[in-house]
């Protein structure tokens, strides 16, 4: 079995792989102060709450986008698994041309993404990750990765509107009755919500002209299921573990 972890800013996710079907999947608190015997400790419970024997995990596959976890993770692989885990880093086989200006600026996630939504495909297709940034990644017919673009996720951006304006109280993000705020709660709200939507519609109708072909969209990231009911007209589909579907696919890649 393979055991996959998505190391973000935010969240850390875990899944485990049979083969080609992911049997189990977790999202956790991204903690960079967790120690290795943390870690070790906390993966190993979790697959045993899933009934997957610890001793069945033949390899272990990591992307991850805060560096100071690297070592912790790997030796923790070492020390609870006997394996040595493989990175999305430079020098790995993901099957996919980087035609950034210096492709190792990109994220691991975004990499990762990238290779889940092309194969999935197999067109043009652009990739929005709601995570603590939001991230736009586009990928040609031809399963170049392209570029894309990098907003402030909709959670920091409510965070540093509340932290500088005193006067405004913190809200619940949420959709509110109407985009017309008839308090200062909604009129928030409305702010946030619609005007986070419509920088994701904006940036996407902006990336579909710049290719100029057919292009399919799909969504992924912690928010994306929390606002998959309103992104069901702007993206093709949502796939919360796409990411882990990724990290499957280039460890096929790199046996």
């Amino acid at each position: 079995m393979l055991l996959v972890m998505d190391v973000g800013n935010t969240n850390t996710v875990l899944g485990v792989y049979d083969g080609k079907t992911l049997v189990a999947h977790w999202r956790l608190t991204t903690v960079r102060d967790r120690t290795v015997d943390e870690y070790g400790i906390l993966a190993r419970n979790l697959l045993a709450l899933a009934r997957i024997d610890a001793t069945a995990i033949d390899a272990l596959m990591i992307a991850s986008v805060v560096p100071p976890l690297d070592g912790v993770l790997e030796a923790m692989a070492r020390h609870y698994f006997g394996l040595t885990p493989l990175f999305v880093e430079p020098g790995v086989k993901t099957g996919m041309p980087i035609l950034y200006d210096n492709p190792q600026e990109v994220g691991a996630d975004r990499i990762v993404n990238a290779v889940a939504a092309y194969e999935r495909f197999r067109q043009a297709v652009i990739v929005v990750d709601f995570g603590t940034a939001t991230t736009f990644d586009a990928i040609s017919l031809k399963g170049e990765y392209l570029g894309g673009a990098i907003a402030p996720g909709l959670n920091i951006s409510a965070e540093a509107l509340f932290q500088r304006a005193a006067r405004l109280p913190r809200v619940d993000v949420r959709k509110p009755p109407r985009v017309i705020g008839r308090n200062t709660t909604h009129s928030l709200q409305s702010g946030l919500f619609f005007g986070y939507l419509a920088l994701v519609a904006g940036i996407l109708g902006r990336m579909r002209a710049e290719l100029g072909e057919p292009v399919r969209t799909i969504g992924t990231g912690g928010l994306s299921v929390a606002l998959q009911g309103e992104l069901s007209g702007l993206l093709d589909e949502v796939d919360p573990n796409l990411t882990l579907e990724g990290l499957r696919l280039i460890h096929d890649r790199n046996r």
